[in-house]
């Protein structure tokens, strides 16, 4: 299949002004102004107009003394990672000083200390400009009668200097403290005089990533290497290129995309979704609905789509309520299960002869959908996931009071599409060796299904879903006799997107579970410089040791097993849960905030999504004994079982996997000392996991 891949790609300026200082100071603010109005595509209030003119001129001022020097001034620099732009970035003495203004503010609010040191961060760790260069973070407040006294530079030693306070009369003197400080003795990789030109080469994490694609920026922008926004665009512009051949000939087809953990399957997923809801020229648009069986990161992604939504049409000056935008954005990203209920609102009950009706008592067919949802499109997350037959059937008895169901969760989706009229295409999103969930039916049910019961659906599949940890390998035997299937490179994603700091880390926690201390011990070796992995005793400890690494709004939270039951006497009770969207996007002073440090997530909560650093509590349900894992289950009363089944305790070593490979910079792992007092946490139930993580050479505190 040919594609014009490059029809699906865009790319704008990062800025919307850049001049030499010299030639900055001798063209008049009109022209300056002029060319910023121009490059905003918001056709911003009359209040950040006055907020660019105020900095205009302040920057004149203040730049005037540098005007034989060689430097460079840039207006509104994109951070797509963050969907936010700076409002200032002056390049001057091999220093990148950082500018947000405050215009008509009297204080300094921690959160805009927190934003502006954000953005020294984020051009530290993603722009190569500015990766090996002292960056100094400056918030101007411009009415404020205070202004910091100390230069300073981060305990981490590299090289972004701790946020400078002040105002409009001072900025001056504190942009002079900060160029009479001395500089590293350091090797540029790229010249300032190259610096707008440089690479940005972010890691986002999935809220932020859905959050600049919804603010329509492309792929590009927001991935790390070249190779991995041309990765992520060559599959969704397969799938486009799918979706619009399969309109054409109004027919029915499914992908299935396969990835590395990391690489950015749920990004392709909601890239797909995000553009198909895009009107075209006569506006018109194909319906897409992203769909996923995690529960939290439905929440946690709807909710972070909505306020951004709703911050950026105040920043218009437009008036939107906030349940305007949930109501928007839950358009395309649904829960499965609401879906799934939806049509089976739909059905003849009860159900007989093990054959499924729609019931025209209960809806009008409509002339293209049929009797399936407005969707043409519908996009599956983890689809091997799904729920087999026995499951969902027995769960549908149980809650729905629907007996006898007759499919799993997978085929009754392909059923669902194909009762539309027109045209329909299913994109099965699927990781393997993931498992955590009893009743998960594998990407084998889906197959079945396809070969079964939908011999007119095309497939369009990853050479990748032959291998051995989908379906057991026997996919290419199921396909075997099915002569409408395409096998391509296209639907597989090689290159994890995971952690900016430690490409490595999936290998040694896999290396860690699997019980090769000494591979684990060589990984890590490899890693540790740059992702930090501690082991310590106390709790009190690894909380410190959170709060010490966070700077400006990076998250960190606790995290431990769902059947970690005895870790309460620390004051976590896996019992209950939290609230994922306040733990996830809440700040310090809200207690249901991961930051507060109060509630633990398990990893039911946090797959699919990230942290920057976590401390993993870990409890006596996954125990290192004699060179192998044994596993564990509270009875809830004074004593733990042993788990037997080969299928549970794959589930179990599979939740550490996830929570292991939570945190984007570092994790801390905390082992309870227990207590020979209590027969439900005897220091033997600790001590030898604890020595065996010792032996893989993390530092412990």
């Amino acid at each position: 299949m040919q594609i014009d891949f490059s029809r699906h790609y865009f790319m704008n300026n990062r800025y919307f002004y850049y001049s030499t200082i010299s030639s900055f100071l001798n063209e008049s603010i009109d022209s300056i102004f002029g060319k910023m109005s121009r490059c905003d595509e918001w056709d911003t209030m009359a209040t950040q107009k006055f907020a660019w003119e105020t900095e205009i001129i302040l920057l004149k001022s203040v730049l005037s003394e540098y005007q034989e020097e060689e430097g460079w001034v840039v207006f509104e620099y994109t951070i797509p990672r963050l969907g936010k732009r700076i409002d200032a970035v002056v390049l001057l003495r091999e220093r990148v000083f950082v500018l947000e203004f405050k215009a008509g503010e009297e204080k300094y609010n921690r959160q805009d200390v927190d934003q502006v040191l954000d953005y020294a961060l984020d051009l530290k760790n993603f722009h190569q400009g500015s990766a090996d260069r002292v960056i100094v973070p400056i918030l101007i407040a411009t009415n404020s009668k205070e202004s910091s006294k100390l230069y300073k530079l981060s305990h981490y030693s590299d090289n972004v200097c701790e946020p400078l306070l002040t105002n409009s009369d001072d900025l001056s003197s504190i942009l002079n403290m900060a160029i009479n400080e001395p500089l590293p003795n350091t090797t540029h990789g790229v010249a300032l005089s190259d610096w707008i030109r440089s690479r940005y080469a972010p890691t986002p994490t999935i809220i932020e990533a859905a959050s600049a694609l919804y603010t329509q920026h492309s792929v590009a922008d927001i991935t790390r290497h070249e190779a991995d926004g041309a990765q992520l665009e060559r599959t969704t512009a397969y799938i486009l290129h799918v979706i619009e051949e399969t309109k054409a000939r109004r027919g029915k087809s499914i992908c299935f995309v396969t990835g590395v953990p990391g690489a950015g399957k749920t990004l392709v997923g909601l890239n797909v979704a995000i553009r198909q809801s895009e009107q075209d020229n006569n506006g018109k648009k194909d319906l897409a609905v992203y769909l996923s069986g995690n529960g939290p990161l439905v929440k946690v992604l709807t909710e972070a789509l909505a306020r951004d939504k709703k911050r950026q049409e105040n920043e218009k000056g437009n008036r939107y309520n906030i349940s305007d935008a949930r109501r928007e954005v839950g358009q395309f990203i649904q829960i499965i299960h609401r879906y799934r209920d939806q049509m089976l609102q739909k059905l003849r009950t009860p159900i007989r002869d093990g054959k499924i009706e729609i019931d025209p008592a209960k809806e009008i067919a409509d002339q293209h959908a049929g009797y399936a949802e407005v969707e043409n499109i519908a996009i599956y997350d983890e689809a091997q996931r799904s729920w087999d037959q026995d499951h969902i059937s027995s769960w549908l008895a149980r809650k729905k009071g629907v007996n006898n169901f007759p499919m799993s969760e997978g085929e009754f989706l392909i059923w669902s599409l194909d009762q539309r009229k027109d045209w329909a295409v299913i994109i099965c999103l699927v990781g393997g060796g993931q498992e955590i969930n009893t009743g998960e039916a594998g990407i084998g049910e889906w197959v079945r299904a396809v070969n079964e019961s939908f011999p007119h659906w095309d497939v369009f599949i990853s050479k990748q879903l032959t291998d051995k940890e989908y379906a057991e390998g026997r996919v290419e035997d199921l396909l075997a006799d099915n002569n409408r299937v395409t096998f391509t490179e296209d639907l597989h994603l090689a290159v994890s997107m995971r952690s900016f700091r430690a490409e490595s880390l999936s290998n040694m926690v896999h290396q860690l579970l699997d019980g090769n201390a000494a591979a684990a011990r060589q990984t890590y070796q490899t890693i540790k410089d740059r992702y930090p992995i501690i082991l310590t005793r106390n709790l009190d400890t690894a909380k410190q040791w959170l709060r010490e690494r966070a700077r400006g709004s990076e998250r960190y939270g606790l995290l431990a097993s769902s059947k970690a039951y005895r870790l309460k006497p620390l004051a976590i009770d896996m019992r209950c849960q939290p609230d994922t969207v306040h733990w996830f996007l809440d700040d310090i002073d809200d207690i249901r905030s991961s930051l507060f440090l109060e509630d633990a997530a398990s990893e039911f909560d946090v797959q699919g999504l990230e942290l920057d650093w976590t401390c993993l509590v870990w409890d006596g349900d996954l125990r290192r004994v004699q060179d192998q894992w044994e596993y564990y289950e509270f009875n809830g009363g004074n004593k733990w079982n042993h788990i037997n089944k080969i299928e549970r305790q794959a589930y179990q070593i599979n939740a550490y996997r996830v929570l292991l490979t939570r945190a984007r910079q570092g994790m801390i792992i905390c082992i309870p000392e227990g207590n020979p007092d209590d027969k439900t946490r005897l220091p033997e139930y600790y001590d030898s996991t604890y020595e065996y993580l010792k032996s893989i050479g993390l530092s412990i505190i």
